[in-house]
Parts: C-alpha cells; structure tokens; sequence
C-alpha cells in the first residue's frame, strides 16, 4: 500500500508516509538529506517496472516496496566507519607539501618535476579483523571519502544521504542490496548473492556493482596483454567482466587524438604499447586521466579536479592519488619517469602521517615506480561525474570494462 504527500505530491509506502510528510516542517538538514534518499530508492525502484506487463505489476509493485524497506532500514541501522583522522586537509595536503619540498631542495637541478593529486581522501587502514581479506572494502572507503567530500551529487545519494562512510559489514550489506536491484547479476550468483558476515575477497567489479546502485558512473578498466588466456584476476567478480576495446569517451585517455582508430595504446609522446613496455603503458595512461590527455603541463604540484583510482591487481589492491613525472632537463625528447603515488590499505596511517610530516621516509611508503608492476594483469576503477537516471542506470546494471593492451 501506498499514499501521495499532501506536500510534495510524492508517492511512498504508508510504513513512511507520515515521517516524510514530517520531513518537510523540520529543520533538521541531515533528516532531510536521510528522507530525500528514501524518496530517490523509492522512485529508482518504482521506475523499474513495467505497465506493458500488468500481470507482473503486483509482484513487482511487492519486490519494489521490499527494496525500499530493506534500504530504509540500512540507512537507519548502517554504521560509521571508524579510522584514524587527520586535520588539516589530510594525507593529500601533506604529500602535496612534500612533494613541493622535493621541487625546492635542487638536489636535481637538471631535473623538471611534475605531480598530479587528486583531492581529499582518506587513508583508511585494514584492521586485525580484516587483515587479509579485507584491502577491497578499504579501497571502497577511501574511494566513497573523496566523493563524499568533493562531489556534491554523490554525497546526496551514496549511504542515504548519511554524509558518512560506512563501516565493512554495512558496506557487505549495501552490496547485497545492490545484486537485489539487479546489478551485476553474474558476479551476485558467484557469491549466491550473499557477503554479509563473509570474509570472502572481492574486488574491482564489485566495487563497481555497489557505486553504479547509487547512480555514480563507476567505470573499470582492464590492462591484459592481447592474447591473455586469463580472463579475470584473482578476484572473483573480475571474471564475469567481459572485456571490450574502447571507442567513446575512455578514448581521450586509451586512444592518441587524431589517430586512425585502431585501438592501439600509445604512450605520451606517441609511442604504441609494442615498443614500451607495460609498465610505462599503465603509467601513460594514469598520467592522462589525472592530466585530463593534457600534453603540456607545467611543472610543480597541482590539484587536479580528478578522483583517486581504485587500483586492482593479483591478491591485493590499493588506491592511487596522483602520479608523479620527471624529466632530466627541459627538452621534448627526455624519457618520462613516472611514479605512482598511492594509499595502501597495508599501511597504518599513522606511521604515513608522522613520515609525511617529518618529510623523511615517506617515499617508501607511497611511490611506486615503473619497475614495480609486474604482475600480468591490472584493473583500475574511476567515477565519472553526474548521476546516472533511467535507461543509462539501467544499463549500469551489466558490469564489462574497457580494455588496454599491454
């Protein structure tokens, strides 16, 4: 049963009909921000069934208000994550002044240094109750801790408007939720559509499945050699995401501008992926999505407008923040040497905060160079701005990724 607010026009079930028409006389901003999140899952579920199908519309009508009872009850009942916090911008803020430390210390005179960061993330560590399986879910937190706090749209929809991160099992019960709306239905029926309590890995796919359920425009990225006979890495949802070769807006970070169309990676001054090795093709093409494809940037540290990637690859993941290029002298032809600069569940927190602060020893702990990819198979995920609505969420729902060639 249903019944139409008096105020706004909007239909709900009548278990929160009479909290919502309350809503609207209270002052209250975070009940407000929980209300219109119960008004947003109640008409994405509503949406989804079909008047061309009027002997479904009952069961359908009953599948729609369950989801949005069990949605109302997570938000109510979900938890706040709890980790080590810092002031004062956070991790971002002091890495950006370390890096800015290493530009004023000459110690390379001939060297031109360029970083890129994204903005405000928090560092979210595995705990003793995680420690081995958990670095997935991390990734997420830190992930949903720069939407939250940059993207005004994603903090209205994600965790009910709660303006919070959640904590491991509410996140576990948040995804459930979202194989029940009917994301990601092959990577649902790999774990029998349960993770609730489970200490089971997951990775970038499921991570995609859980934001794609709010609306966010989660997309993934594979990086494979062509002829791979592995078709996902050691994560199960990976290995129901089939693998495409991109030709749309991944274009401006994977495809040269201008270019015959063909697919082929190619670094930043136009090499193809056969003559650099994969490491440098990874690395080309962080550069280009924190760069925006830019090809001149000037040197020093900037803030970029872009997310922190969610970085995948055999047995564990981590998040990367920005990436560093050098180099020697100023002419076109010197050859770039990148280094990741990423957050790792692995870490404590603390320790990265005193080393970022002493200035001393903080490399270890968030570059990463070239070198150090070796594994045969990556997978990144970033979010694109803007909510997704109708037949474009509906398409969210099939999980797949755009390709690049090692």
């Amino acid at each position: 049963m249903s019944a139409l607010c008096p105020v706004c026009n909007f239909t709900l079930p009548l278990t929160l009909i009479q909290s919502h028409v309350n809503s609207h006389f209270e002052d209250d901003e975070i009940e407000n921000d929980h209300h219109l999140a119960l008004q947003l899952a109640y008409s994405s579920s509503s949406s989804s069934s079909s008047s061309d199908h009027p002997s479904s519309s009952s069961a359908s009508s009953s599948s729609n208000l369950d989801n949005c009872n069990n949605v109302a009850s997570l938000v109510h009942s979900q938890t706040k994550s709890q980790f080590y916090s810092i002031g004062h911008g956070g991790l971002i803020c002091l890495l950006r002044n370390c890096l800015e430390s290493e530009l004023k210390s000459k110690s390379k005179p001939l060297e031109c240094s360029t970083s890129l960061l994204s903005g405000f993330v928090d560092h979210f560590q595995s705990s003793k109750e995680d420690k081995g399986w958990g670095c997935g879910w991390k990734n997420i937190q830190m992930q949903c801790s720069h939407l939250i706090s940059h993207r005004e749209e994603a903090k209205r929809v994600l965790f009910g408007g709660s303006n919070f991160v959640p904590d491991v099992p509410s996140l576990q019960r948040w995804l459930e939720l979202a194989w029940d709306k009917g994301f990601d239905v092959s990577g649902a029926l790999h774990f029998n559509t349960r993770i609730y309590g489970s200490k089971r890995w997951i990775g970038t796919t499921e991570c995609a499945a859980l934001l794609r359920s709010f609306g966010l425009r989660a997309r993934v990225v594979d990086f494979a050699p062509e002829k791979s006979k592995s078709m996902y890495l050691s994560v199960p949802g990976s290995a129901v995401a089939p693998k495409v070769k991109s030709y749309g807006p991944m274009d401006r970070y994977v495809v040269k501008k201008g270019g015959s169309g063909t697919g082929k990676t190619v670094g930043s001054h136009g090499s193809s992926s056969s003559r650099i090795s994969k490491g440098a093709v990874l690395m080309n093409w962080v550069w280009n999505y924190f760069s925006d494809n830019r090809l001149n940037v000037s040197s020093g540290v900037h803030m970029t407008n872009k997310g922190p990637l969610y970085f995948q690859h055999e047995g564990h993941s981590r998040t990367i923040v920005g990436i560093q290029r050098r180099l020697q002298g100023t002419t076109s032809t010197s050859t770039p040497q990148y280094n990741l600069l990423i957050l790792d569940p692995a870490d404590f927190t603390k320790a990265i905060e005193k080393a970022l602060i002493e200035k001393r020893g903080w490399e270890r702990h968030l570059k990463r160079g070239a070198h150090t990819l070796t594994c045969p198979e990556y997978q990144m995920l970033y979010v694109d701005t803007g909510i997704a609505e109708g037949a474009e969420l509906d398409k969210l729902k099939t999980i797949d990724s755009h390709f690049v060639e090692f």
